[in-house]
């Protein structure tokens, strides 16, 4: 598309998008590893670890959400699109329910922290998953 003579690219947030989808991942992978350390060890400075990875995760989720909107909001709502922004959407808010369990005395954070956090680095590999398989890059925001 050219504006003016500005040579505009159709979806020009794609590798922003990839690199939520990408950043997100480890983030919750490794809370879910530091909830899993905690009820292991009870060592409560695992608890801590997940808590901040839980909020960086959250963070990047919401960028890969942000994207997948616009994506969506620009082309229309596809298949692989509306999929993506689902998963997103529930790894988000499952994400943010985890954050407020883990914000609570240490010691009430199990068994319930590390079920979300099983639940949400699974959600985010499956988000992931698709957009990385049905979202070429280029054509993905």
């Amino acid at each position: 598309m050219v504006v003016g003579h500005i040579r505009m690219h159709p979806r020009p947030v794609g590798r922003f998008h990839a690199f939520a989808l990408a950043a997100m991942v480890p983030l919750f992978l490794g809370a879910w590893l530091c909830d899993f350390a905690y009820w292991s060890s009870h060592q409560i400075e695992w608890s801590n670890f997940a808590s901040w990875l839980t909020a960086g995760g959250l963070v990047f989720g919401a960028v890969a959400l942000l994207c997948a909107l616009v994506d969506i909001a620009r082309a229309g709502a596809r298949g692989a699109s509306l999929t993506l922004a689902m998963l997103l959407l529930a790894t988000w808010v499952l994400g943010f329910i985890n954050a407020l369990v883990h914000a609570r005395d240490a010691w009430a954070v199990m068994p319930t922290g590390l079920i979300l956090s099983v639940i949400v680095a699974l959600l985010a590999c499956a988000s992931a998953l698709v957009g990385f398989t049905h979202l070429r890059a280029g054509a993905m925001s």
